[in-house]
């Protein structure tokens, strides 16, 4: 039986390698060249769920990561074995995609919000500056009371 550190580790790698390849910057001339989303072959190399299966078909028999075991022998039997635990490492690493994006997604929240509490910061600074510019420069001293009749 394979390990299942190994299959999660080779799930993680799937999940990578598929999601630079259809997203990151780096390969948009390739996804381009090949018509992008609008192109049948295009959608293939941009959608990061259709590249992880051919990642996976690559990775299973390079790392020897078969987790599914047939009872089919002979080549029938090789090709299932291969071909099953190929769809099992890309389920895995479809997971492993949902989890890292709630956590890209979170950290983006998070930046999101330090980044309009710094707007609304220097908005009112600057509101402030300005009324100052318009009003003068405000005594700090106290007020007088008002006179006893």
């Amino acid at each position: 039986m394979v390990d299942v550190f190994q299959l999660f580790a080779v799930s993680a790698v799937v999940m990578g390698v598929s999601q630079t390849v259809s997203r990151e910057r780096i390969f948009a001339p390739l996804r381009e060249r090949l018509g992008g989303k609008d192109t049948w072959l295009g959608y293939l190399v941009s959608c990061p769920y259709c590249v992880s299966h051919y990642v996976a078909f690559a990775m299973v028999p390079l790392t020897g990561t078969y987790a599914i075991h047939v009872t089919v022998d002979g080549w029938p039997g090789s090709v299932l074995r291969w071909f099953l635990s190929s769809l099992l490492i890309t389920v895995i690493a479809a997971f492993f995609r949902v989890v890292f994006w709630f956590v890209d997604e979170t950290q983006g929240l998070v930046k999101r919000r330090q980044r309009t509490e710094e707007e609304e910061t220097a908005t009112r600074r600057l509101m402030r500056k300005q009324v100052e510019q318009k009003v003068g420069p405000v005594d700090e001293q106290e007020p007088t009371p008002p006179a006893s009749h």
